[in-house]
């Protein structure tokens, strides 16, 4: 580059006002449009019989490459504090429970604070052993999400460890600010980082001063080492400690004998697999007793000698014995578990009374006695019957319909027929009590139809089936009298 013509040097004694031997700090000359550049004259005298060394005027020259020589960086971005919802829902690639807090966020040049509130951000200050939460920027990413937080305006911050943060505002504008100054951030020191990694000419050998190339062979002009004789590397090898012999002498033993008990493990699996009793042998000394809850209705009325079961009986006694003003009775659930308890009582054939105080909720009693229906391997209404009686039911003419209806009701088996007849009759003792109960036909056919009748295979509509089931059951309901020889209360 050209350089213009320098202004003569002028030494401390010749400046107008200054006392000789002060040194000046800064001297401007205006002498053309090209010098309007301040100059800053060094703080060391120069010997007067040495030529001035030029200085450049070129503005590229003092603007960027007296920077380090790298080029220019990047302002760091750094936001005051400001209130924000955030979730902490990983920590080194661990999932943690999702927990929204209202913290303080302050993004610094290279880190994300979090404080409580803004009174911990200046006790921090003031005190400065006391660091704040926070997470490193360098190589995190910032990203919008919609699938791990039902709220709107939600942010996403992976970092480099692995660990997961949500930030949340509802004001759009707020959070966006933060998305575009936290990627920015993570992106100019990922920048840096990359700018050093390069810088790096090459890597020096251990207990050398010599480099060697980043990539690639090294070159031949590198004196590499030779290798030793063989007979000077030889060292003299360690002595093991004696915990290490015991662990792998303990090891070796262990494995031997657990490959031993896993073979005597099963040969006597084997064993008893082929001597293990049968079902028939194991009910009849008493050790498997026979269910009630699941056990065919068929097989439950032969074993105890009766076509209505036991339980159905009891629970149908105790409902009319105090419950037929119970409130939405059969339409109320009880509580679970003391259902699962009578349930186990029942199973396990122990004498109960249902007037007992444990079971003095009758929505207990009522749950248990739908759940026995429910859990029927095949359901009061049986499976060949049910397209019958959807078809039963379309028919048109009310007193046809109620020919055919029971028609069908003969036709089932002796303790299905018993057992509809009972259930019937009690909930037509519930129909009488409905202004106490607030239960209507309508209302006990909802609760009853998908508990007595469902298809074998439910390859229909769920729903169409439901509305068969319903309207099955409430006008049996409405006409059992006629149906079931009933006298009308």
């Amino acid at each position: 580059l050209s350089v213009g013509k320098q202004p003569p040097l002028i030494l401390p004694h010749q400046v107008t006002g200054v006392a000789p031997g002060t040194v000046p700090m800064r001297i401007k000359t205006s002498q053309s449009s090209g010098d309007r550049l301040s100059q800053t004259k060094s703080m060391v005298l120069q010997d007067p019989d040495l030529p001035p060394r030029p200085i450049s005027r070129h503005r590229r020259n003092q603007s960027q490459h007296n920077i380090g020589g790298a080029g220019a960086v990047e302002t760091p971005v750094v936001l005051n504090g400001e209130y924000l919802n955030k979730a902490k829902i990983s920590e080194g690639g661990k999932k943690l429970r999702k927990n929204w807090t209202s913290t303080w966020v302050v993004l610094d040049t290279d880190k994300l604070l979090f404080y409580k509130d803004s009174k911990q951000e200046a006790l921090t200050n003031l005190k400065p052993g006391c660091s704040p939460d926070g997470m490193d920027l360098c190589g995190a990413v910032a990203e919008w999400t919609t699938e791990k937080s039902s709220r709107k305006n939600v942010l996403q911050i992976t970092t480099s460890s692995g660990s997961e943060f949500l930030l949340q505002a509802d004001n759009y504008h707020t959070i966006s600010k933060w998305h575009d100054a936290i990627k920015r951030t993570a992106d100019n020191l990922s920048k840096g980082a990359a700018r050093k990694a390069s810088d790096k000419p090459g890597i020096r050998r251990a207990n050398s001063t010599e480099y060697l190339p980043r990539h690639g062979l090294p070159s031949k002009t590198l004196s590499l080492p030779r290798p030793a004789p063989e007979s000077l590397c030889t060292k003299e090898p360690k002595p093991e400690h004696r915990r290490s012999l015991m662990f792998k002498s303990s090891k070796l033993t262990y494995s031997m004998s657990d490959s031993a008990d896993k073979n005597g493990v099963k040969n006597r699996l084997k064993k008893f697999i082929t001597r293990r009793p049968s079902m028939k042998t194991l009910q009849e000394k008493g050790i498997i007793k026979d269910r009630v809850f699941g056990c065919p209705l068929l097989a439950l009325c032969e074993r105890e000698g009766t076509t209505v079961p036991n339980f159905v009986r009891q629970c149908v006694e105790a409902v009319e014995k105090r419950g037929l003003e119970a409130d939405g009775i059969y339409r109320v659930s009880g509580n679970l578990a003391t259902i699962q308890k009578l349930r186990f009582l029942v199973d396990q054939e122990v004498e109960f009374n249902l007037d007992d105080s444990q079971w003095e909720d009758i929505h207990v009693v009522t749950g248990a006695l739908k759940m026995f229906f429910r859990e029927l391997p095949e359901p009061l209404f049986p499976f060949p019957f049910f397209e019958l009686f959807v078809e039963a039911i379309k028919t048109k003419e009310c007193k046809q319909k109620v020919q055919v209806m029971k028609k069908l009701v003969l036709q089932l088996p002796k303790p299905n027929q018993d057992t509809m007849r009972v259930l019937f009759r009690h909930l037509q003792t519930i129909l009488t009590c409905s202004q106490k109960n607030l239960m209507s036909t309508q209302g006990i056919s909802i609760v009853f139809g998908p508990t007595l009748m469902w298809p074998e295979l439910d390859c229909g509509n769920m729903a169409v089936n439901m509305v068969y089931q319903n309207q099955i059951v409430e006008f049996i309901l409405i006409e059992s009298p006629e149906i079931f020889g009933l006298q009308k209360k």
